[in-house]
């Protein structure tokens, strides 16, 4: 048989899917393992985009996008984060996910190294090793909050790194970077001339600190910014991320999008011009939900003399077991009918850790964190 590619074989595959699939299959089973937003989309973005369907925007777009849309993704940026990004910085992807996936593929050749965060979401592992990259961590310890030691970060510099990821609002942790944190980091790139890449799909949930967006540091144009509708607004099925790109950086990642989508959904992205021009009541409304079951998960483990760290934002709550994640994670669905995601998935330094997803029903919340703090005392 004709062989596969040794780069994909040597992929690994996501930890949180795993769990996941097996998880559907089973009737009543409490769903605490995957970030998706309890809520449906609202109504006036879904009727957006139906109005869109009627009125013929069902063809290719500007690969870039549809203009319109970058100019109301320019006018968050400037509005939420605080960044002015004109439209022809602006790069409307397939979700965040093709927007960090261009991103790597415009910066780093086979055998260069990008340091990510660990724990970290593993899908960049997965993207950068896709590509013929190598990884290399950056511990984040509970004991700080899961925030990141900028000096720990530069000793993890080779000659090899060409790239820093970080990630705040934080996937899994929940961990908000406060702007010293984020200043040094960006000053870190900038001497060791690295591109920084900033994963800011949680960017408008927040609860306790604010959000520090890298680039607003930046003077020289190494921080790649990427955002995303599907938290924000719940639009995970929608499929639309967007690149604010330095201007060094721009026409390449434009380029690079060709070969991998063409452009994004042209519906959906009129669904999420909608979303970032209507009403923003929603954002908040679904911000407080999310706050609401933080504050109840660490009612529970405070209960218990279990709380270690509070999260800050984003919908996630890392809860040391003190075991095998991939052990316990795979025991409680099978014997209690709850789903988490094994630490182990995020990286080595959360390997006796899950991630409990905050996003949804209180009653879920209450018997499924239940079953895991249970399960821990014994």
């Amino acid at each position: 048989m004709p062989k596969i590619s040794p780069t994909i074989a040597a992929m690994p595959a996501s930890g949180i899917r795993a769990i996941t699939e097996l998880a559907v299959t089973q009737a009543g089973c409490l769903r605490l393992e995957i970030g998706e937003p309890g809520f449906d989309t609202p109504p006036h973005i879904v009727e957006a985009a139906a109005k869109a369907s009627r009125d013929g925007f069902t063809r290719y777009t500007a690969g870039q996008g549809i203009l319109s849309v970058r100019e109301a993704m320019s006018a968050k940026l400037a509005r939420v984060n605080r960044l002015d990004v004109p439209p022809d910085r602006i790069i409307v992807t397939h979700g965040a996910m093709s927007g960090l996936l261009s991103s790597f593929a415009a910066m780093i050749a086979p055998g260069d190294e990008v340091l990510l965060p660990d724990p970290g979401w593993p899908n960049w592992e997965m993207m950068v090793r896709m590509l013929g990259g190598a990884v290399r961590g950056y511990r984040l310890s509970a004991d700080d909050g899961f925030i990141p030691d900028p000096a720990e970060v530069e000793q993890a510099i080779t000659p090899r790194t060409r790239a820093i990821v970080v990630n705040s609002p934080s996937n899994p942790t929940g961990a908000v970077y406060p702007a010293p944190v984020m200043e040094a980091l960006v000053e870190t790139a900038r001497r060791h001339d690295l591109w920084l890449i900033s994963d800011e799909c949680y960017d408008e949930i927040c609860f306790d600190a604010e959000h520090n967006s890298p680039a607003s540091f930046d003077t020289d144009g190494r921080v790649v910014s990427v955002f995303s509708c599907s938290k924000t607004y719940a639009m995970t099925g929608w499929r639309i991320g967007y690149v604010a790109a330095p201007p060094a950086l721009a026409a390449t990642l434009a380029k690079v999008q060709q070969p991998i989508l063409a452009n994004a959904c042209a519906v959906s992205q009129k669904a999420a011009e909608a979303a970032l021009t209507g009403p923003q009541e929603v954002v908040a409304h679904m911000r407080d939900h999310y706050r609401a079951r933080r504050e109840q998960a660490m009612a529970m483990l405070k209960a218990r003399g279990m709380a270690s760290y509070c999260p800050q934002g984003a919908f996630y709550l890392m809860v040391d077991t003190g075991h095998d994640s991939n052990a316990f994670a795979g025991s409680l669905l099978a014997e209690r009918n709850v789903a988490v995601a094994p630490g182990a998935a995020f990286g080595a330094a959360a390997r006796s850790h899950v991630r409990v997803a905050l996003c949804v029903e209180a009653d879920v919340l209450e018997r499924g964190l239940g079953a895991v703090l249970d399960r821990m005392a014994g």
